[in-house]
């Protein structure tokens, strides 16, 4: 048929420049190597941030909106401060490149590869995905003792980053479950928020096994808000359906209880006989800041927060945690960074990098967020999952930090929500016959700002056609 060709081609057109993106997934389902600083999913950033320069050279138009431009060129100017000051010109530029592959040649790149839902979806699918493979891996080493050490056994659920970096596994579990939510709770079609909510709930499981306090707290908030998004009542339905499940695992038939348990309570346990790890985390805190009230408009210069530790820290503050397990020997893991990425950017890039590299994503969250309450249902699917990542991130940066190989999804998580936010959303018919109310999303730098007003989506009945020249 005509029109089943002419879909096809644009479908095909939408799924290719993503493909740079599903690399740096796919990849991070790979071994790490011990000690290792780059990764081969860094290098496949770097393939995603090149195709992106090829499309925009060959577009010969301008990239991004202004507002685009605003908030991804806020941390440059941030970052490039903190890097004047840092202690050595080799911490400077690994600072530099680091902050602005994660925060902004990434997210960029993704913002312009992501052509419209279809990609998105593909997207999102593919953080699942990992995080069934990762989740999978943590399962196995819990059942097996084969993990990494926790409290004198090897239980740890850590997956393939090792246990040098485990909260890897954790964070991307942590973006499949909320992933897998938001598609589970903003798709009308039935099988796909079947399959959606099922990964969600099994993903549970491994993520419960890392033992990760601060995912946990961040996933609860971040699904919670989604659910929130769609509706109170349904909300109320998921929570109580949600405690019942965790009363007969953990209740009845006792998995993980008293491990489980004893780690949620250590989370309010900082006065009264808290565990170090705990005494750790907050005399690094205060450490922190201690820098930042030093130095209160650049701080002390990137990668500077090591150098500085001793000096501002207490004495409770131990040398650092013990690392073993998943095929590793043991060894003393140094404690380099606050394990908070707000008083990371405070005490190294002072008042000046909060506000331009953490005020930038609060302000795209906000964008992103209007977006969703103006939009119709039919673009659910993708903007609840989109909004529902960055959520997940900003609430875990309150117990942690960028390091490590999956800090790289941070970049892709941070791209999705942008092209949510500052992309054109538009209806196009002639793919209502196999995808109801298919929506794509062009990135913003295509249509001037002037030329694509915001206006509530309408219902397929009344929304004007990209024949007829309106816009959304």
């Amino acid at each position: 048929m005509p029109g089943l060709s002419a879909l096809r081609v644009p479908s095909l057109l939408s799924v290719l420049p993503v493909l740079p993106v599903l690399a740096v997934v796919a990849l991070l389902g790979l071994p790490v190597t011990p000690g290792s600083s780059a990764t081969a999913a860094d290098a496949a950033s770097g393939l995603v941030v090149l195709c992106a320069l090829v499309r925009v050279v060959r577009g010969a138009r301008r990239p991004l909106t202004r507002t685009a431009a605003i908030l991804f060129g806020l941390p440059v100017v941030g970052v490039a401060v903190a890097a004047a000051g840092a202690l050595t010109t080799s911490d400077a530029l690994t600072g530099l490149a680091r902050y602005l592959q994660v925060f902004v040649l990434v997210p960029v790149g993704v913002l312009l590869l992501v052509r419209d839902r279809r990609g998105a979806r593909l997207v999102l699918w593919s953080l699942v995905g990992l995080a069934l493979w990762q989740g999978a891996i943590g399962v196995r080493q819990n059942l097996t003792a084969t993990g990494a050490l926790y409290q004198g056994a090897d239980i740890r659920a850590v997956g393939t980053f090792g246990p040098s970096d485990v909260m890897g596994m954790a964070t991307v579990v942590a973006f499949g479950v909320v992933a897998a939510t938001g598609l589970a709770l903003g798709t009308r079609a039935r099988r796909q928020r079947l399959v959606a909510a099922v990964c969600a709930v099994a993903l549970l499981v491994p993520l419960a096994l890392s033992f990760s306090r601060g995912a946990w707290i961040a996933t609860a908030f971040a699904c919670g808000a989604q659910l929130l998004l769609v509706g109170v009542r349904r909300a109320a339905k998921v929570f109580a359906a949600a405690a019942a499940v965790a009363v007969v695992l953990v209740g009845g038939l006792g998995v993980g209880a008293a491990t489980l348990q004893e780690r949620l309570t250590s989370v309010t346990q900082v006065t009264d006989a808290p565990d170090q790890s705990v005494v750790d985390r907050y005399t690094m805190w205060a450490a922190a800041g201690e820098m930042w009230r030093g130095h209160p408009l650049t701080g002390v210069g990137l990668k500077a927060f090591p150098a500085h530790r001793d000096g501002h820290a207490s004495l409770a503050l131990s040398s650092g945690s013990d690392t073993a397990g998943a095929g590793q020997a043991f060894r003393r893991q140094p404690l380099l960074s606050p394990h908070n990425m707000y008083l990371l950017l405070l005490s190294e890039q002072g008042m000046l990098g909060l506000l331009t590299v953490a005020g930038s994503w609060f302000a795209l969250l906000v964008i992103a967020l209007r977006r969703l309450r103006r939009s119709g249902r039919a673009v659910r699917d993708c903007a609840l999952p989109a909004c529902g990542l960055l959520l997940w991130q900003l609430v875990n940066f309150l117990y942690a930090d960028i390091g490590g190989p999956s800090t790289i999804l941070a970049g892709i998580c941070l791209g999705l929500t942008a092209w949510w936010a500052l992309g054109r959303v538009t209806e196009v018919p002639e793919a209502e016959a196999l995808d109801a109310k298919v929506v794509t999303a062009v990135p913003a730098a295509e249509v001037p700002v002037a030329e694509a007003p915001d206006t509530k989506i309408t219902d397929r009945a009344t929304a004007p056609t990209a024949e007829s020249g309106g816009s959304r």
